[in-house]
C-alpha cells in the first residue's frame, strides 16, 4: 500500500546501513587484546572475605535475593502483543484469524457491508432475469432409460447445467472480485488500526482490479486444462473401460486441483497489497504457502464450511417460501421432470441469495487477507513492519527483526 509500506514484500527497498544498529564490544585500549574498556592500570589485588552477618551472632540471615527482599519465583510472563487494529501483531491462530474478519466488517460495516449488499443486489437481479429470459429449460430425464439412450439423456442434461451454470457463475466472480478487493483494502487499514472511506477503498482498489481479474481467470484456466487432461482420454475411448480411466483421471485431478488452489489461494492479497504482477503473486503466495500448506488448508476447509452452512440456514427457509410463493409442488422439485417457476419462486430464492452473498462475500475476502497477513508475520516478521506504520511507541526504524 502506499501509505503503508510494512505491505512491501522482502527484498523490494534497500536494507544497507541496517547492521549499524547492532552493538559491538569496544576496541581494546593498548592493542594489546580484546580487553574491552577496561582500564590497563587495575588497584592491586585484596583479600576477599565473606560478608558478615549485619546482625550479629545471633541475628536471622537476611531473605534470599537482592537486597534481602521478598523474591518471586520464576520469570514474568511475555508482554502481551501490541494490538493497533483488529487483531495482535503476532503469529495468529485460527479463532484470531475468523474473529479478525468478523470484527473488521463490524467496525466498518456500512463501508464493507454496504458495498457488498450493493454489489450483491446488482449480480442477482441479473441472474433472475438471465434464469428468466436467457438461459435453457432444464433438460428431463426418464428415469426408466437403459443403454444408450441412458447415456446421451445424461449427457443432455450435463451440457445443459454447464450452460446454465456459466453465466451465473461468471456473474458471481465479478461480484466476488469486486468485493473481495474492497474488503482487502479495508482489512489492511483496520490491521492497522486506521478507518476508511468507500470513496477512499475504491480509489485504492479501483487500479487493481483489472489484475484481480486476470489472476482469477487465469487460475480458471489452469484448474479446466488440469481437468480436460484428466477427464479428455476416457472420454474420447468411449467405451466402459474409458469410463473408469475417465473416473480415475477425474479423480488425479481433483487431488492437484486442490492442491494448486490451496497454494494460490493468498495470490490475491499479494497482488492487492504488495502491487504485484499476476504471474509474481502467483509466485508470492506459493512461497507463503509453502511448508504451511496443511494449516492453510485447514483454515480454508473451515472458512467454506461455515460459509455452506450459513447458505444452508438461509437458503432452506426462503427455498420453502418461494415454493409456497410460487404454488410449485414439492415433488416437482425432485422428480424427473424440469419444474416451471414463476417470478415469486425467483424473487424470494434471490432475496435469500442477496442476503448470503452480502455476508459471505467479504468475510471470505476478510479470512484471505488476514491469512497472508498471519503468513508473513511468521516468515517475515512482518509484525515489526506493521508496528512501524501503525506509529506504534517503541517501534523506530533501529529496531531490529526477529
Amino acid at each position: 500500500m502506499n501509505d503503508s509500506p510494512g505491505w512491501a514484500s522482502p527484498g523490494s527497498a534497500p536494507s544497507d546501513g541496517k547492521e549499524k544498529a547492532i552493538p559491538r564490544p569496544s576496541d581494546p585500549q593498548d592493542g594489546s587484546g580484546p580487553t574491552g574498556q577496561w582500564s590497563p592500570e587495575q588497584p592491586p589485588p585484596g583479600q576477599w572475605s565473606p560478608p558478615s552477618n549485619p546482625g550479629g551472632p545471633g541475628a536471622r540471615p537476611p531473605a534470599p535475593g537482592w537486597g534481602g527482599g521478598p523474591q518471586r519465583q520464576g520469570w514474568a510472563g511475555p508482554p502481551p502483543a501490541a494490538k493497533p487494529g483488529v487483531i495482535p501483531l503476532r503469529p495468529l491462530s485460527l479463532g484470531e484469524i475468523l474473529d479478525g474478519s468478523v470484527s473488521a466488517l463490524r467496525a466498518h460495516w456500512r463501508t464493507a457491508l454496504g458495498f457488498s449488499l450493493t454489489v450483491s443486489v446488482v449480480t442477482q437481479i441479473a441472474v433472475i432475469l438471465m434464469q428468466r429470459y436467457l438461459l435453457p429449460e432444464p433438460t428431463s430425464i426418464d428415469p426408466n432409460a437403459t443403454g444408450t439412450e441412458a447415456l446421451r439423456q445424461t449427457a443432455d442434461s450435463a451440457r445443459s447445467t454447464l450452460l446454465s451454470l456459466a453465466p451465473v457463475s461468471l456473474l458471481s466472480m465479478i461480484a466476488t472480485l469486486f468485493t473481495a478487493s474492497v474488503v482487502t483494502v479495508i482489512i489492511s487499514r483496520s490491521v492497522l488500526g486506521r478507518s476508511t472511506t468507500l470513496a477512499d477503498s475504491w480509489a485504492e482498489a479501483r487500479p487493481r482490479v483489472l489484475p484481480l481479474l486476470g489472476l482469477t481467470v487465469l487460475v480458471a484456466v489452469i484448474m479446466a486444462s488440469i481437468m480436460a487432461v484428466g477427464i479428455g482420454p476416457g472420454l474420447l475411448l468411449g467405451s466402459e473401460a474409458g469410463a473408469a480411466l475417465a473416473f480415475l483421471g477425474f479423480a488425479a485431478a481433483c487431488v492437484v486441483m486442490l492442491w494448486l488452489n490451496v497454494s494460490f489461494a493468498l495470490a490475491a492479497p499479494a497482488l492487492m497489497l504488495e502491487r504485484q504482477s499476476i504471474v509474481a503473486a502467483l509466485r508470492r503466495s506459493a512461497k507463503l504457502v509453502r511448508g504451511a500448506w496443511w494449516r492453510t488448508f485447514g483454515i480454508l476447509a473451515l472458512t467454506y464450511l461455515l460459509t455452506f452452512l450459513l447458505t444452508f440456514l438461509v437458503s432452506i427457509p426462503f427455498g420453502i417460501i418461494a415454493v409456497i410463493a410460487d404454488g410449485t409442488e414439492v415433488s416437482d422439485l425432485f422428480g424427473g421432470t424440469a419444474p416451471s417457476v414463476g417470478w415469486p419462486f425467483l424473487i424470494v430464492t434471490g432475496i435469500g441469495e442477496v442476503i448470503v452473498s452480502t455476508l459471505i462475500y467479504p468475510f471470505v475476502a476478510g479470512v484471505m487477507a488476514l491469512l497472508y497477513v498471519d503468513q508473513r508475520i511468521r516468515r517475515e516478521a512482518l509484525d515489526l513492519d506493521l508496528a512501524r506504520a501503525a506509529g506504534l511507541p517503541g517501534y523506530g526504524d533501529n529496531t531490529p527483526r526477529s
